[in-house]
């Protein structure tokens, strides 16, 4: 017991000194109601090994744990220590502990001292935080009517969440972040504005812990007037469509006149050939025939006869 209480001291002269051998540093972040380790990276305590877990909280530092000569002692009837009652358990093999159902009574630093021919130190920050708070959307105090914001005037939104700690609250617009901000204060209430000229289900407000978030979309109708116009994604997807059809439209019937219109040159053209391949040119035959001119005395005589077309 003798060499518990001076290897106890030890510890905290080397604490108050600040000067620590061999130290490492862990931030944990935990949801309240669960449970947390906080590892020694010791394979195996060794029967003469002293293993001391410290809990500081401000400026008061207190024992909750030890192993020495493999024998396991818990601190948490002791005064001050009652936030850890029932709570605490310690790995026999590697000394590592174990908090259990954790709120926020227990975030601050734990300090961990092994000493076994030599000593190193380990410290973790342990916060908590309460249950991830779904952020609230709702119409600014100055924001126009529905009606108003069909007339042009901007739509004025503003994203809050309620008793938060080390969080971002941030707009986005798709994947695109619009504006945030970020307090590290304890349990305190925060708000961001946002203004859009109208409403599409791209905006959302985003809440973001160190290890986790949560998501509000902006669906709400009655706060701003829905896109219409080609600011709206959809609506632009709409009159591509309709502009495609109607040029699709154009095309066809330019094609259609084209066609009737070559069509209608040919049957002239062929009417044409045809009036003229109907006009039948003929030879004229000429026929001589010679009579006796018995008033003449007997000399011949020309006639002509009639000229035959066939």
């Amino acid at each position: 017991m003798s060499c518990t209480f001076v290897c106890f001291c030890l510890w905290i002269l080397d604490g108050v000194s600040g000067v620590y051998t061999d130290e490492t540093y862990e931030m944990i972040s935990v949801m309240e109601g669960d449970s947390v380790t906080l590892n020694t990276d010791v394979t195996e305590i060794q029967r003469d090994d002293l293993l001391l877990w410290m809990f500081k909280l401000q400026n008061s530092e207190t024992r909750i744990a030890e192993i020495y000569k493999q024998t396991i002692s818990i601190y948490d009837y002791k005064e001050n220590n009652e936030r850890f009652r029932g709570r605490l358990q310690i790995d026999n093999q590697t000394g590592s502990l174990t908090i259990t159902n954790i709120n926020k009574l227990h975030s601050g630093l734990y300090k961990l001292q092994i000493i076994n021919g030599g000593v190193k130190h380990k410290s973790f920050n342990l916060a908590v935080y309460g249950l991830l708070t779904v952020p609230v959307i709702s119409d600014s105090p100055q924001s126009p009517s529905v009606s108003e914001s069909s007339l042009g005037q901007n739509c004025s939104l503003l994203c809050s969440v309620l008793n938060v700690s080390h969080v971002t609250l941030s707009w986005f617009k798709g994947n695109s972040l619009l504006s945030s901000i970020s307090v590290s204060d304890l349990s305190i209430s925060l708000s961001l504005p946002l203004e859009i000229e109208c409403l599409d289900d791209s905006y959302s407000c985003v809440v973001a812990y160190s290890f986790n978030n949560q998501t509000k979309h902006l669906n709400i109708t009655d706060l701003c007037q829905p896109c219409s116009d080609g600011s709206h994604v959809p609506g632009k997807g709409i009159i591509a469509a309709v502009f495609l059809l109607l040029l699709l439209l154009v095309i066809s019937g330019l094609a259609v006149w084209i066609f009737r219109r070559r069509r209608s040159h040919k049957q002239a053209v062929q009417e044409t050939r045809t009036t003229v391949e109907e006009v039948d040119y003929t030879d004229a035959v000429f026929t001589t025939n010679r009579a006796q001119d018995t008033e003449t005395n007997g000399q011949d005589q020309t006639e002509y006869s009639e000229v035959v077309f066939r």
